[in-house]
Parts: structure tokens; C-alpha cells; sequence
């Protein structure tokens, strides 16, 4: 049985025992806060990232979600693309056409994938002026704010370093406030070129999740969410916080294991 418990700051931690138990409760997530902003602004516009997170959204790719959600509303998005052709191993938008787009009745359209035949710069450039365009027709939403996108959903994983989308630590890219999109060039991990939505955009959703699995991110996990020493390293994923949005966080027991109170039900 999960254990799920809220923290402080807005912050809803969803732990789960197995990664089949978190896939159930992420795509009944996922498609409850599809049908609310299908029956509030008519669309549903979701940001994911890649890696690990894609194969824990199998689940709706069954039933009851394959047929209950309504695919031609979601306009679909990449919180984080690796600069390479959409057939390379390396894309995310092959990873979620392989395991999600492929499998439900998603309008073509409305996958809003970068532009793979330029330079990472001028990705990012392309990609800000689609989402701009969108955001002026409203099917993104504004946040008032700060008149950044305001995404219904943006999925994110977490690597073992604590970088979320392609944001990684003591990078000059998280100091970035004026961008929607950015570029790097220097990726820690291969391959070395991506876009990534900055980290106003992030915070300016409605809801965002971050999906985390595995002992290798067990102390990232720690370091991201339990109150920590000054000293501490501030990672990119502990700066995940959404100006007016919420944030869950869904890990299994192994990448939950250090975190501070953490006790599992039997």
C-alpha cells in the first residue's frame, strides 16, 4: 500500500511502493487534470520531459484512460528536447511517439515538436515563438504575473545530479529570467546540444509534477525536497516552485528512501 503525505509549501509527495503503482496513480493524475482544463478552456496543454519519466505514462495507453480521455484536445509539448533528428535514439519526441503518441487518437497538429534542422540557438528561438503564438490564442494559457506561458501540466523527471528538464546544476541557464526557451551546448549528459524551458516557465504552471524512480536518485530526492543545511547544494529541482500552481512529487520507496520521515505501510 503507498504512502502518500503533504509537505510544506504547497508541495503534495506521492510515494509509492513499486513503479507499476506509481504509472496507475500518475496517468490518473494525469487525466483528471486533463478533463478539468478540457472543461475549463476547451484544451489541455501539457509539457513533458524525457528519460525514464515517458515509460511510467504507459498506463494511459490502456484502459480505462485510452478511452476516456479526450485525446484531440491535448496540445503537447517538450519541457526539454536534445537537438537531434526526431528518429534519432536520443529524441524525446521519438521516446513519447514510441510509447504514447503512437498508441492514442492525439490530433498531429497539436504535437508541438521543435524544429530538429537548425542549431540548438536557434531551436530555442523557434520553439519560444511557437509557444508565443499559442499563448496568444490562448491555447496555452498567461500567467498574470509575470505574462509567462501558463502550462496546464508539466511533467519532469529528476537525474541523480537533482537536474530537471535540461537545467543542471551550477549551470548559468538557471539564471536565466527573460527566456521562455533556452539553449545549452554543453550538456553534462550526452548528447550535448538541447532546448529547455527555463525556470519561470516551470514555475508559471498550473500543476507540475516530478517523477522520480530508482535508488541512484534517493539522495538527489533528499536534497530537493527535506529542509537541508545552508551549505547544502541548491539543486535545480529544489527550485521547482510554482508562483501560483501546484507541485507533486511522485517516487517510488527506493527513490524515497532518504527522505526525512519517510515510513512505509506494509
Amino acid at each position: 500500500m503507498a504512502l502518500s503525505w503533504d509537505k510544506k509549501d504547497g508541495r503534495d509527495l506521492r510515494i509509492h511502493e513499486n513503479a507499476d503503482e506509481l504509472s496507475t496513480d500518475l496517468a490518473e493524475y494525469i487525466a483528471e487534470l486533463s478533463e478539468a482544463s478540457v472543461k475549463e478552456r476547451g484544451v489541455f496543454a501539457i509539457a513533458v520531459s524525457g528519460g525514464s519519466l515517458i515509460s511510467l505514462m504507459r498506463k494511459l495507453c490502456e484502459a480505462p484512460f485510452n478511452k476516456t480521455v479526450e485525446w484531440a484536445k491535448w496540445h503537447i509539448f517538450w519541457a526539454d528536447e536534445r537537438v537531434v533528428a526526431k528518429s534519432h535514439v536520443d529524441s524525446n519526441y521519438k521516446l513519447l511517439k514510441d510509447n504514447l503518441l503512437a498508441k492514442v487518437p492525439t490530433v498531429p497538429s497539436h504535437v508541438h515538436s521543435i524544429n530538429d534542422s537548425v542549431t540548438a540557438e536557434q531551436a530555442a528561438e523557434d520553439y519560444e515563438f511557437v509557444i508565443r503564438q499559442l499563448v496568444r490564442t490562448r491555447v496555452i494559457d498567461v500567467c498574470e504575473i509575470n505574462d509567462c506561458p501558463k502550462f496546464d501540466l508539466i511533467l519532469l523527471g529528476m537525474g541523480p545530479d537533482g537536474h530537471i528538464a535540461s537545467l543542471f546544476p551550477n549551470h548559468a541557464v538557471l539564471n536565466e529570467k527573460e527566456l521562455w526557451v533556452t539553449f545549452i551546448t554543453d550538456s553534462p549528459k550526452p548528447p550535448p546540444e538541447r532546448i529547455t524551458f527555463t525556470l519561470p516557465v516551470i514555475n508559471s504552471a498550473s500543476d507540475v509534477a516530478v517523477v522520480v524512480t530508482g535508488g541512484s536518485k534517493a539522495e538527489a530526492a533528499h536534497l530537493a525536497i527535506d529542509d537541508i543545511e545552508p551549505d547544502c547544494p541548491v539543486l535545480p529541482a529544489r527550485m521547482v516552485c510554482p508562483t501560483e500552481g501546484k507541485l507533486v512529487w511522485f517516487l517510488d520507496q527506493a527513490a524515497a528512501s532518504k527522505l526525512d520521515g519517510a515510513k512505509f505501510s506494509e
